[in-house]
């Protein structure tokens, strides 16, 4: 302790984790610990460094900045995003990792944060400073400048990226990067990269820095400008369609969306992230949209003359590749927290928060509602979708059962309070498609970035975000499984309670679907062993056994034939008390729900394949619906 009682000594990884210790975030007068835990790999480039830190804290400060350890950087930094997410962007939590692949293995997770707009702060450590020893071990070489490592991968995925080559340089960085987390329109990764002798570094900080610091959420209110012209808009359309999306989730804005819906009889969709924002049953409700999405959706989009986007960033997948929205002179009215966001589509914007802005929206087109025959319409094709849904949930089917069968007895068995999670394959299609989510916090899918191996991470963090609450089940195709299952070992180490649906189906049943599509014949889809006979993968299963893998990891596993099986190994995994992988296979090839979306997937212009020439043609055809909405 230095003399002076305006400073402290510490180290620079030391005043990192008490700062970050000391950080709260406020929205609407709930305070919370911004970042109340830290996942860590620990390696030469920060074991003595922001690893001393953290023993040090713990023994001084049990519950300042837990530390947990995770088993892959990538994971870690998934799991953090899941936490975030599922405490709607108000916290997140720290991921350390050490230099070179260490840290670089987080990059992956950054994009993931960043594409989804989900806070999460990233230290990777970094070379020397001092460059004394140069290179050091796992340093990246650069022959035209010593100043860059694999750190620099991290600006085009990063919100915000700085390093700290000097102690003094931490103080704006910290804070800076606060800000950025707690920003909801500009909120993604922060990473500050920490050269591993600066982490060591002693510095007499003033004691001002670690004072408790509230950072403020804020919902920016609707400028009445902007609001008249929405509600001009909206009280000229015969046929509107809302589109809800992942802002209405995280601003909290269900209710005001589920009372404005009832209060003009507007149907509403709803994107991936958007999902449970309205119930699924809702007279106004009308489910996914785009490319995935249900025929009722998508038949009303392609009739809507205005369409209001809330909290939507109009991925590929929601406006199906430009073609799902037909009407010819349709119109947009996007509100949005990011500027960037509301102004797609030549809309009229109203930058805000989704909440704020649906109760101001609500009052400005007061006694608007729409005509009876867009009402009859919307009820009409939500029932017809709902039979759909329901024939694909109970098809039947055999001798292995379509995913779609598991689904349905997950969608049925599963409380409104649980989360089903997912990232990638064919699953998210399905879900979006077919999920009845009753509440916003029920749907965890990540599609921003579609990452392959979130799932068994991210349960892990929404497990940690919701404790005893709710059932956290992770859906797991056998291709998502073998990319990151490590994660497993850390959520058994830490005794927490989560499920695991691991869908054996011996290959890539979305992309072999698309390559069929697209003309290629399922190639390179299917887990087979390399023929002699051929050269090629089309022999027998290779001999792995994915049980037995969930099973050495720690985790109790229990093997389903068929799906009256599966709900009685559902049923014992909410029964017990730990890690629970329910192993099941299913038919690779479906059946799917019915497609009602195209997606833009480019065809070989030239080919020797008669079946690539032939889904040329058609690829041709449909992108004929293909604009530009101006």
């Amino acid at each position: 302790m230095n003399t002076q009682a305006s400073t402290v000594r510490l180290t620079v990884a030391q005043a990192t984790m008490r700062f970050l210790a000391s950080q709260y975030s406020e929205r609407d007068g709930l305070e919370r610990r911004l970042i109340p835990g830290c996942f860590g790999i620990f390696g030469h480039g920060n074991v003595a460094g922001l690893g001393q830190a953290l023993l040090q804290l713990s023994i001084l400060d049990p519950d300042a900045m837990p530390y947990y350890l995770n088993r892959n950087e990538q994971g870690a930094v998934h799991a953090a995003a899941a936490f975030a997410k599922t405490q709607n962007r108000l916290q997140t939590m720290v991921c350390t990792a050490s230099i070179g692949p260490g840290s670089l293995n987080m990059v992956t997770g950054a994009a993931l944060a960043t594409a989804n707009r989900l806070p999460v702060l990233l230290l990777p450590s970094d070379h020397f400073a001092t460059r004394y020893p140069d290179p050091v071990l796992q340093q990246l070489e650069d022959p035209t400048t010593l100043d860059i490592s694999v750190n620099d991968a991290f600006k085009p995925v990063s919100r915000y990226w700085d390093r700290i080559n000097r102690p003094e340089q931490l103080i704006p960085s910290l804070l800076a990067a606060m800000r950025v987390l707690t920003d909801p329109a500009q909120t993604g990764a922060a990473t500050i990269a920490m050269p591993q002798d600066v982490q060591a570094e002693a510095f007499d900080w003033p004691v001002e820095l670690f004072a408790k610091r509230v950072w403020h959420v804020a919902r920016p209110a609707p400028e009445p400008a902007a609001l008249a012209r929405a509600a001009a808009v909206i009280r000229a359309a015969r046929r509107p369609l809302i589109v809800a999306g992942g802002g209405v989730v995280y601003s909290e804005a269900s209710d005001a969306l589920r009372r404005f819906a009832a209060q003009t009889g507007i149907p509403v969709a709803d994107t991936q992230a958007g999902k449970g924002a309205i119930n699924w049953d809702h007279p106004q409700a009308v489910g996914g949209i785009g490319s995935t999405g249900s025929a009722a959706a998508n038949e009303l989009a392609a009739e809507a003359d205005v369409v209001i986007g809330i909290g939507t960033r109009y991925s590929d997948f929601t406006t199906a590749s430009h073609t799902v929205f037909g009407h010819p002179e349709v119109r947009f009215v996007n509100i949005n927290v990011a500027a960037f966001d509301a102004a797609k589509h030549s809309a009229t914007m109203v930058v805000a928060d989704a909440r704020a802005a649906l109760e101001a929206l609500g009052a400005a087109v007061d006694g608007y509602q729409v005509e009876d025959a867009w009402r009859r319409r919307t009820a009409s094709l939500a029932e017809a979708w709902s039979q759909a849904t329901d024939k694909c949930y109970h098809l039947g089917h055999g001798p292995l059962p379509a995913q779609t069968e598991v689904f349905g007895a997950l969608n049925e068995l599963m409380g409104p309070h649980d989360v089903v999670i997912n990232a990638a394959g064919s699953m998210p299609g399905d879900l979006q498609a077919l999920w009845r989510a009753s509440t916003p916090e029920q749907y965890h899918v990540e599609y921003a970035f579609s990452c392959m191996g979130y799932e068994i991470p991210a349960a892990m963090g929404v497990k940690m975000a919701l404790g005893d609450a709710a059932e956290v089940v992770a859906i797991v195709g056998d291709g998502t499984y073998q990319m990151l299952p490590q994660e497993l070992a850390t959520i058994v180490q830490e005794g927490l309670k989560v499920i695991i649906v691991l869908l054996q189906n011996w290959g890539f049943a979305s992309i072999g679907a698309l390559s069929e599509s697209r003309g290629s014949q399922r190639f390179g889809t299917r887990y087979r062993m390399r023929s002699a006979s051929s050269g090629q993968l089309d022999g027998a299963k290779p001999p792995f056994d994915l049980a037995a893998n969930a099973a050495s990891w720690g985790a109790k596993v229990i093997q389903a034939d068929g799906i009256a099986a599966f709900r009685d190994a559902y049923r014992q995994a909410v029964e017990s008390d730990e890690t629970t992988v329910i192993y099941i296979e299913t038919d690779l090839e479906g059946p799917n729900p019915p497609a009602t979306g195209w997606w833009d997937v480019p065809v070989s212009q030239v080919s020797a394949l008669e079946s690539t020439r032939r889904a040329y043609a058609e690829y041709n055809e449909a992108k004929r619906a293909q604009r530009h909405y101006l």
